[in-house]
């Protein structure tokens, strides 16, 4: 339960906020303060606010909390908190919280624009027709002809949740069949919203992930980072010959180097990254294999997501502070 202030509640938007977010929170009562502050000098400055809300740029650790007691509550723009040490918080009385729902669809989206332009060679194909376009037209027309059909493929998605069931609702509509694993969840039950027609409910029964594994074309993970990659060589292994894999969750959820080697030795057929392993600075390696798709960690960098992400965390501060 919110502790009540005995002055108007001020909020450091440090990683920024959108303008309907802003806009709710002040005409709520609170005061929205947007400039950043830089991670050295944050804690004598969050002496001034009663809340902190941040995305990915900057961490709240254990000494952040500690040396800033009048902080009640951290909010964090997006689905992952790994930048905040969300238990101790807690432990400390200080409310935590996320917009778990606000960013699914656009990380599926991004996902297929990956996939979709990994089957055609897209990746490729723009990195080098500017190159050698207009002299070996016909050569690389040749080179990129092979590309793939997803209608018919198996898409494995590795954690069920929110994004993981954005993620199967579109491989449905693109008529793949999915598969999924997940620790927590046995069953989902994904619904097709079609334009103009009745929605379409789809069961999907989870599975071991062995067995995802075997039966996947293409497989996108969907899972918090712990620290542990989820996928090395050894699962690598157990796929089937020219996967391919996508990865817009967490960056270590892929160990890099087993990723590049296996595409060097054409099992992995192709990979598309949104994260990675050590950002902002992704190995050199990553960033030049041609059948890698990059992306800059943009899963929920569209228009709609922020706007709903930034009235999420307003309607969550202010139900907290009305407490």
């Amino acid at each position: 339960m919110a502790e009540k202030l005995d002055h108007m509640t001020r909020i450091l938007a440090n990683d920024g906020i959108t303008i309907g977010g802003k806009e709710a929170l002040e005409q709520a009562g609170f005061e929205v303060v947007t400039e950043s502050v830089p991670q050295e000098d944050l804690m004598e400055e969050l002496k001034n606010f009663d809340a902190v809300l941040v995305r990915s740029a900057t961490t709240i650790r254990k000494e952040l909390i500690d040396g800033c007691p009048n902080i009640k509550l951290i909010g964090r723009g997006g689905v992952g908190m790994d930048n905040i040490d969300v238990e101790y918080a807690r432990e400390k009385g200080v409310e935590v919280i996320n917009t778990p729902a606000a960013s699914s669809e656009s990380v599926a989206e991004l996902v297929f624009a990956h996939l979709l332009g990994l089957v055609r060679f897209l990746q490729e194909s723009n990195r080098n027709m500017p190159l050698t376009g207009d002299t070996d037209f016909k050569g690389m027309k040749k080179r990129f002809a092979k590309g793939v059909e997803l209608r018919g493929k198996t898409m494995g998605i590795i954690g069920i949740g929110r994004i993981g069931q954005a993620t199967a609702r579109i491989a449905l509509g693109l008529g793949m069949k999915v598969v999924a694993t997940d620790p927590f969840i046995d069953k989902v039950t994904i619904t097709l919203n079609i334009e103009g027609a009745s929605d379409v409910s789809v069961d999907i029964n989870t599975v071991p992930m062995d067995d995802l594994f075997k039966e996947s074309d293409f497989i996108s993970l969907h899972v918090p980072g712990d620290g542990n990659p989820v996928i090395t060589s050894k699962e690598i292994a157990k796929m089937k010959d020219g996967v391919g894999i996508i990865n817009a969750s967490r960056g270590g959820v892929v160990k890099e180097e087993d990723l590049l080697k296996e595409i060097e030795r054409g099992k992995v057929v192709f990979a598309g990254l949104d994260v990675f392993e050590n950002e902002p600075k992704p190995a050199i390696n990553v960033l030049m294999q041609e059948q890698i798709s990059l992306t800059p960690h943009i899963g929920a960098a569209t228009v709609e997501a922020q706007d709903r992400i930034g009235l999420e965390l307003a309607e969550k501060i202010i139900a907290y502070f009305s407490t």
